[in-house]
């Protein structure tokens, strides 16, 4: 447990869930790319085998005493399998060099098989890293699995420039791709759910600043709802994450019944607490750019002052986040900073008078 705290974040989420005192608002920053530097590795290195991805959240873990570790599965691990390929930069996470598909010709000959884990390493890798968190940890802290939403599942398979162009050219084949993503998608919560790890839907090409909400509406969130529906009835749940301003689909968001909303910065979290914070829990959404990672101790206590302030009192419940996830050069100290402002602001009870 973290020297500043009176509770393991265990503890504090059964007393949240029971109704009883707890210490502090639940933090879960996202510290996943920067996982490896704070560890003293080179994503390169986090990336290359369990035992280094698992480090890494320890590592953060023992620094930050946030509340929940992730595992980095990634966004582009469904399209890598099924042949995408990634690059391999020494210290920054990959990107896609091509693509399985170039067009919707070839969607027929994907292959699902090639999704589930014991045909892909890095399923493997990952899930290793998951049960070496879960033994070494999972008594104190939750571990959670990020895994992607459909439409960035598609984005990894086909160029999203194409994806765009037959929202109105081609409707039907890309259906056939989002439901062969939801498919893909199943088989990598199925692989993890055994584990007994929480985890994060994150669909980032799926962001309102991308898509309107009417093909929001008929692209994404039948997809979406159709997953959340299939972790209920495993017995588990999750978060849902898409970045960017998501104002405009915010309840649609709701509505495909995830467990807790995330939010980007560019949303504003009194805005989503006034719609959906009576339906779930929700979670931000301090500027991970420009005040973690550009920022210093004022503007970094003045960042998460805002965002604690807008929302402790959100009705079914506030954990306080980044909006995205941590740039990989952001300091040791900057992090240290944000936890501590975090803790500062989000100390049961609330002190109001810390936001003045």
């Amino acid at each position: 447990m973290h020297k500043d705290d009176q509770m393991t974040p265990v503890e504090r989420a059964q007393a949240m869930a029971k109704g009883e005192d707890f210490d502090r608002l639940p933090i879960v920053p996202f510290f996943v790319t920067v996982a490896g530097k704070v560890a003293g590795m080179t994503h390169q290195e986090k990336r290359s085998n369990a035992k280094n991805q698992a480090a890494a959240q320890i590592a953060c873990y023992e620094k930050f005493g946030h509340d929940s570790l992730v595992v980095e599965y990634g966004l582009f691990g469904i399209g890598q399998a099924l042949g995408s390929t990634l690059s391999d930069p020494v210290d920054d996470a990959p990107s896609i060099d091509t693509y399985v598909l170039k067009n919707f010709d070839g969607i027929g000959s994907l292959d699902l098989s090639r999704v589930e884990r014991k045909n892909h390493p890095w399923f493997q890798l990952n899930y290793e890293a998951t049960e070496i968190l879960i033994d070494k940890l999972g008594k104190e802290v939750p571990v959670g699995i990020s895994i992607p939403g459909p439409f960035t599942v598609a984005s990894t398979i086909c160029p999203t420039e194409f994806l765009l162009k037959a929202v109105i050219k081609n409707p039907d084949k890309l259906h056939d791709l989002l439901r062969f993503s939801t498919e893909a998608i199943k088989i990598v919560f199925d692989g993890f759910l055994e584990l007994g790890a929480g985890f994060t839907l994150c669909d980032p090409v799926a962001s309102g600043t991308i898509l309107r909400k009417k093909v929001y509406d008929s692209f994404v969130a039948p997809y979406t709802k159709e997953l959340f529906d299939y972790f209920h009835s495993k017995g588990s749940g999750g978060c849902y994450h898409i970045c960017g301003d998501t104002t405009s689909i915010t309840e649609s968001m709701v509505d495909t019944g995830c467990d807790v909303l995330s939010v980007d910065n560019r949303v504003d979290m009194a805005v989503v607490k006034e719609k959906v914070g009576h339906r779930l829990p929700i979670m931000g959404n301090v500027d991970p750019v420009e005040i973690i990672y550009l920022g210093n101790r004022e503007t970094i206590f003045a960042g998460v002052k805002e965002s604690v302030a807008k929302s402790y009192d959100s009705p079914k419940g506030y954990t306080f986040s980044t909006g995205c996830d941590i740039p990989i050069k952001t300091t040791l100290e900057n992090m240290l900073i944000m936890m501590e402002a975090a803790r500062y602001y989000g100390k049961m009870p609330i002190n109001t008078s810390k936001f003045v």
